[in-house]
């Protein structure tokens, strides 16, 4: 596995507690990941390193941050992998079968199967997405343990209560440890059958780092990478499933455009406002070598067609010159695909920009009832500035304010309150 970054300990002097809290939320979905290697049980493997996490709390701030803190946090919950396993089994046995120095905690060299892919992350998700969960405790698992989302966090991005992601989460880690699922990239028929569920939790990861549903960062890059390194090491693995290609060219598309997501202070910067110098021509262009690969192999399917929208906006000139009539049109085959009420309400944009947004807002006005956004925020917000370019300035800026209290990620609460403030400028 090709060593990752890890963050940055410069000025964590000053705030001990608070470097603790930043790298491992960076670190821990690897953390995790090799210690489930060492245990094989993935419920176990976060007790450790949140015990590591405990650790860090103890003794960064008495003897300052280590100059690698990921590094730290990774030795210090393997060695209590180590004594857990010496603890519980006899120290030979276990080391008979696991097949690696427990001593050192390293992994030995792996089966030179041409299939294999050395890499803890990506059999961690396929653990995770094994067809003795639900589809629902899937995607909730792994969000929690690789994209290291908090449980309130989780039940934001789905729209259900705490307590029922909770269940989910802590009934997935029993059903792993009670049927023993190996930890590993299935082979063959196995690998096909969970591939739907890895595909969905590597774009809900990827998601999650794109636009945060929390905290005081829209962006969260760390996310973003892994989970196109995820994606692109399916599509060498998988040639020929149209699927991988679609979702690994999507994610390129998307990635291209981060450097121009954000202002010089963090804040976000929505499309038509992007500088589109600042997209990078280089992911662009691997992204139409994965969408030609996708249609090359398949009948599209929904990251394929997600994928060709995105094609659509990153070959545009401008925001004006974009083609919104084939990105309303490929909305639309999405809808008949993969139909939800968030495909729908991304369709209500494309139409208002070829059709206009009278057109548009029926749309939305009929997703009004739609209980999965009856809290999400992004409703109100599309819906605000389709009556602002109705000249409807004051229902406008009651849908901002409302918008804006839905959210619960800082930059974008500020976002949304500015364009309700220009709204009652209006």
């Amino acid at each position: 596995m090709t060593p990752q970054p890890t963050a940055d300990p410069r000025g964590a002097a000053e705030d001990p507690r608070g470097a603790v809290e930043t790298v491992f939320r960076i670190e821990s979905p690897r953390i995790i990941a090799g210690v489930a290697r060492i245990v094989r049980d993935v419920g176990i493997a976060e007790e450790l390193a949140q015990d590591a996490l405990v650790a860090a709390l103890e003794q960064w701030p008495r003897d300052g941050v280590p100059d690698n803190p990921g590094a730290w946090l990774t030795a210090t919950a393997r060695h209590r992998a180590v004594d857990l396993i010496r603890r519980r089994e006899n120290y030979t046995r276990k080391l008979a079968e696991i097949g690696r120095d427990l001593t050192d905690a390293v992994p030995p060299e792996e089966p030179a199967d041409p299939e294999d892919i050395d890499d803890d992350l990506l059999r961690l998700v396929f653990t995770a997405c094994h067809p003795v969960l639900s589809a629902e405790a899937r995607t909730a698992l792994t969000l929690r343990l690789l994209g290291g989302l908090t449980t309130p966090e989780i039940a934001r991005a789905f729209l259900v209560p705490e307590a029922t992601v909770a269940q989910r989460i802590v009934r997935a880690k029993r059903t792993l440890a009670a049927r023993n699922i190996a930890f590993e990239v299935p082979y063959g028929p196995d690998r096909e059958a969970r591939l739907g569920s890895v595909l969905d939790v590597i774009y809900l990861i990827y998601n999650e780092g794109y636009a945060a549903t929390a905290g005081d960062d829209w962006l969260r890059p760390g996310l973003c990478e892994d989970a196109l390194r995820l994606a692109r090491v399916l599509s060498a693995l998988m040639p020929k499933e149209p699927e991988v290609h679609g979702l690994t060219a999507l994610l390129e598309f998307q990635t291209s455009r981060s450097a121009a997501r954000t202002g010089t202070n963090g804040e976000p910067v929505l499309l038509k406002d992007q500088n589109r110098r600042r997209w990078n021509r280089m992911l662009i262009a691997r992204g139409i070598t994965a969408l030609g690969r996708a249609e090359a192999t398949g009948a599209p399917g929904p990251y394929a067609l997600q994928a060709a929208i995105a094609a659509c906006h990153a070959m545009a000139h401008s925001y004006e010159e974009t083609d919104w009539r084939t990105i309303s049109t490929l909305y639309a085959l999405l809808a008949a695909r993969a139909p939800s009420p968030v495909v729908e309400l991304n369709r209500a944009v494309a139409v208002s920009m070829a059709d206009g947004p009278g057109p548009a807002l029926e749309i939305v006005d009929a997703l009004a009832a739609e209980p999965a956004l009856r809290d999400y925020h992004l409703l109100p917000s599309v819906r605000g500035d389709l009556l602002m370019r109705l000249g409807r300035t004051a229902p406008a800026r009651a849908e901002f304010l409302r918008a804006a209290e839905l959210t619960h990620n800082t930059r974008e609460r500020e976002l949304l309150l500015r364009r309700a403030a220009e709204a009652g400028a209006s």
